[in-house]
């Protein structure tokens, strides 16, 4: 069973132009977040995942980005395991959002 969905990056603007509530965490490298990043995305990492969760709200949706959609998967699996319910990978990460919306 998948605990996590695969979020695309039309859907993903749709919602965020929709006003939807959502959760956004890059989990990319300090320099490459800097360097462009979703409008209203957090950076999570190890260095302030426990403070992220502490914080979070587990039943809100939440949009994990990395650089290609690929890692952001066990990050979502990990997430989930940690009591988010409404999680998602965002598909082809930040590299597709950035070309997509240039």
């Amino acid at each position: 069973m998948t605990t996590y969905k695969i979020l695309n990056i039309a859907e993903l603007k749709q919602r965020l132009q929709q006003g939807e509530e959502l959760q956004i965490i890059d989990i990319r490298d300090p320099a490459s977040f800097e360097q462009g990043h979703i409008a209203g995305a957090q950076r999570v990492g190890n260095d302030n995942i426990a403070q992220f969760m502490a914080q979070a709200d587990l039943d809100a949706p939440l949009v994990v980005v990395c650089y290609h959609g690929i890692s952001s998967q066990g990050a979502a699996e990990y997430l989930h395991q940690q009591g988010f319910d409404d999680i998602y990978s965002l598909e082809g990460g930040y590299t597709a959002w950035a070309a997509a919306n240039g």
